[in-house]
């Protein structure tokens, strides 16, 4: 590698003055003026920035090349952990139970139905049929009608998440004429199943426009149901578990509003339930006979529900005038979700950082909770196709525990096992240790840690580590089970996730105090978490790597500028680090929507300071930064692939370290890099190597012996 020489980027520098202060970049040439048309076709890429990013590829690869072999090694190890012909459990929904799953070998899901309970099995779509001959293949939102005579499906066959709809007559198998380009691959049937809704993106790729299709006519002729005017606002479809109601769902990142479809009457006009308040959230459900009265049952932050409640208003008034509690706030307990059925209400909640369900009979009011015993662990509630039901599903796994898929009875509380996640290479539970820990944080505050390790791993400072977080929107990532991540922690290491400010894993005020004047809370978290597992001899600064992607690739970079020194590598996928640049691009789809949580620098100076304090690439300065591998997605709609590569290209002009410093841009991908489940195996792989190699760790490490 010291023999190849890295790439270096043309210095063509621009300069603009914003708010008084000269702003001077000098990669700005990497953006392609064509962006949106090499959105829809990867080949309409100028030359130079081409080159510049395939010269950046062929240098990854070299650093990668003599490590191939143990490359292989970690993919087949991975595919050995998947059940490759597997399935989903069939949900029922009237005469049909509908499922997918792959077949052995397949990269693609196949969309399937059986008569329930007993019957053949019909392949509605099958996705590698479909993906033969592409070079991306993504299948999005697929949907069956209520009346179970057609289905309709989204493909996005660039990465850039414009999506072409199909729909299909299932009693003959015929493909119809219908066909809708550059939707978001939202889906939602009329009762009848003679009509369809969807989502088109407007010319600067945002979600607006809602549309009615009949089956059967020309697109033009599509009916607009609803426009939003709002380019902060975006647009996203759903359906009440009644199936009563379509859900046109407009918001931001702290502000929403809902309108309702009536799904047995497309004709009738979208009817708006309340209309939207800054910093007021919604979500709605739907009862036909809640105490009599035919209702709408909302989760909302209003009236200073900081960790949110459950109010329930009749439909015919819908205003929040009449909404009243049914469930209260109670801080410290955040509602993350809730379905309604007939007789019972499923409420998926948090509470000292660890998921509950509730479930609750309307008749009495009388609640109870379904409870679990790891140290942490993840879960998530299913509600599946039926209103008039007892049954709600869900599925549980911890970081130990491959995931699990119960049946629960919320009138008996009876619950069955319906599918335990098979690792056909073989997994013992008991073989690991899963724990979460607490690390002090600056300012008393302190920040969960969810920890993976095998049993017999030395807890003396020296095994390496793998540090991941994200730290925005009020995401809280989940300590699941990862088949893959047994690749790194079979070879050694500590996998660890910072549960950081910026996601809601203490309750909304840990989202609130991680955004806008509270950011720089996320990145000193992270770092006090580094902190502690070194203190705690965890690990040692020098075996640390951290990861990140899209947003937590923004932290990232930040932490690559605040201490370089406390890490031995970094990993960033799909970095969001040009922060200040992008946010001042109103032109860009995603800008607008994201000025609640990062702060407008157009319009309030304080917001350009703040921004221009934290953001990756114009803080990047002359210090010794650890390895470095970054990856991006040229079709990339949310983090564009010229933020990785101004970032790449500023370190390398800049850092004074010898550390390698690595850009692999998929220019066949987007966002979510490659699409085929066997393919992404090559990326992850491609992370876990870079780890490895960073902490040195390649050669083979006898397996501990549990205690």
């Amino acid at each position: 590698m010291a023999a190849l020489e890295p790439p270096h980027a043309d210095r063509r520098p621009t300069t603009r003055t914003v708010h008084g202060v000269p702003l001077t970049d000098d990669y700005a040439w990497l953006r392609a003026d064509n962006w949106r048309d090499v959105m829809r076709d990867p080949k309409l890429l100028a030359a130079d920035i081409r080159a510049y990013l395939e010269a950046e590829n062929a240098y990854a690869d070299a650093y990668f090349a003599p490590l191939e072999g143990l490359k292989q090694a970690l993919v087949a190890e991975m595919r050995g952990r998947i059940k490759e012909d597997d399935s989903t459990v069939p949900a029922p929904d009237g005469p049909f139970a509908y499922y997918s799953r792959h077949r052995e070998g397949g990269q693609h899901p196949l969309a399937c139905r059986k008569p329930w309970p007993e019957g053949p099995e019909e392949i509605l779509l099958d996705g590698d049929q479909e993906a033969a001959g592409k070079a991306y293949f993504h299948l999005g939102g697929w949907r069956h009608s209520p009346n179970h005579q057609r289905f309709a499906w989204a493909v996005d066959e660039q990465g850039s998440e414009l999506h072409t709809l199909r729909v299909r007559e299932l009693a003959t198998g015929t493909a119809l004429p219908d066909i809708i380009t550059e939707t978001t691959g939202d889906l939602l049937w009329s009762t009848d199943g003679a009509a369809l809704y969807y989502i088109r993106r407007d010319a600067e790729h945002r979600p607006s426009k809602v549309f009615r299709h009949h089956i059967g006519t020309a697109p033009e002729a599509d009916v607009l149901i609803y426009e939003e005017p709002d380019k902060g606002f975006f647009v996203s479809l759903g359906e009440t578990q009644s199936r009563a109601f379509g859900l046109i769902s407009c918001g931001d990142h702290e502000t929403s509003e809902v309108h309702l479809i009536d799904l047995a009457d497309p004709a009738a006009p979208p009817r708006l339930v309340a209309a939207r308040t800054p910093g007021v959230r919604y979500e709605v459900e739907h009862h036909p006979a809640l105490a009599g009265v035919d209702s709408l049952v909302l989760l909302t932050n209003a009236d200073g529900a900081e960790d949110f409640k459950i109010v329930t208003t009749p439909t015919a008034t819908p205003e929040r005038a009449h909404w009243r509690d049914l469930v209260p706030d109670a801080p410290g307990r955040m509602i993350l979700s809730h379905t309604v059925f007939a007789h019972h209400m499923a409420r998926l909640e948090r509470e000292a950082g660890l998921p509950r369900i509730i479930v609750r009979a309307l008749d009495t009011g009388a609640e109870h909770a379904v409870a679990f015993d790891e140290e942490a662990y993840a879960l998530g509630l299913h509600p599946g196709f039926a209103f008039d039901t007892t049954e709600v599903r869900f599925t549980y796994a911890s970081m130990t525990t491959p995931s699990e898929v119960w049946s629960y009875d919320m009138a008996d509380r009876a619950r069955a096992l319906l599918k335990r996640q098979e690792v056909p290479s073989g997994h013992d539970p008991a073989d690991y240790v899963t724990r979460r820990i607490f690390a002090p944080a600056a300012d008393g505050e302190t920040v969960p840690v969810s920890l993976l390790y095998r049993k017999g791993t030395a807890l003396d400072g020296s095994a390496p580590l793998l540090l991941y977080g994200y730290g925005a929107y009020g995401i809280t990532i989940p300590a699941s089970f990862s088949t893959s991540r047994l690749s790194l922690v079979d070879r050694g290491f500590i996998y660890a996730i910072a549960h950081i400010r910026g996601g809601t894993d203490k309750g909304w005020r840990w989202y609130a105090n991680g955004k806008l004047t509270h950011k720089t809370n996320t990145f000193t978290d992270f770092i006090a978490v580094a902190e502690h597992l070194v203190a705690e001899k965890f690990t040692r600064p020098e075996g640390i790597v951290a990861h990140g992607g899209s947003a937590g690739g923004m932290l990232m970079g930040a932490i690559a500028n605040m201490r370089p020194e406390l890490f031995a590598g970094i990993v960033a996928e799909v970095p969001f680090v040009d922060v200040l640049t992008t946010m001042l691009d109103d032109t860009l789809p995603l800008t607008p929507p994201e000025w609640p949580e990062w702060g407008n620098p157009i319009t309030d100076p304080d917001a350009f300071t703040r921004m221009r304090g934290y953001s990756p690439v114009d803080n990047v300065h002359a210090a010794a930064y650890p390895a470095i591998f970054a990856l991006a997605g040229l079709t990339d709609p949310r983090v564009t692939y010229w933020e990785p590569a101004k970032w790449v290209a500023r370190l390398r002009a800049a850092k004074t370290s010898t550390a390698p410093l690595l850009l692999r841009t998929n220019m066949d991908a987007g966002h979510g890099g490659a699409a085929g489940r066997f393919d992404r195996l090559d990326e992850v792989a491609l992370v876990y190597l870079f780890a490895l190699k960073t902490v040195g760790a390649l050669a083979p490490v006898p397996v501990p012996e549990p205690a």
